[in-house]
């Protein structure tokens, strides 16, 4: 088996300091659930889902790139949704980040998370 490694980058909002905001392995990076946080302040970046989502897929494109990937090596996704209405907000904002090829996903609907959170992002990359 291969070497695993925890990476965290100062770039983007670490979730909590009991888990990595990613764990590479072999050639693949796992992103733990990403929320959309903001940086300079640690809170959700508004009320808005649109806005929350936009900003995790952010944070995502930092963490994966500091890691020596991109959003272009993304081939899973899961994106845990508070509400099941938001789709078509989804779709809109992951045609943004991923506008040819998009990686499969998952999209479970989750019982509230904290703090505001209404979108909780995890995704499987290539290095």
């Amino acid at each position: 088996m291969e070497e695993r490694q925890n990476f965290n980058t100062a770039k983007a909002p670490r979730m909590s300091m009991v888990f990595p905001q990613a764990v590479i392995a072999d050639k693949f990076i796992f992103l733990s659930g990403t929320p959309g946080l903001s940086l300079a302040s640690g809170q959700v970046v508004s009320d808005s889902f649109e806005d929350q989502t936009r900003q995790a897929f952010l944070n995502i494109q930092q963490i994966l790139e500091d890691a020596g990937s991109s959003l272009q090596k993304v081939v899973k996704t899961t994106v845990f949704m508070v509400t099941g209405n938001d789709f078509g907000v989804l779709n809109k904002v992951y045609s943004e980040f991923f506008p040819d090829n998009a990686p499969a996903r998952s999209t479970p609907q989750v019982m509230p998370f904290p703090a505001g959170i209404l979108v909780s992002i995890e995704c499987i990359a290539l290095l």
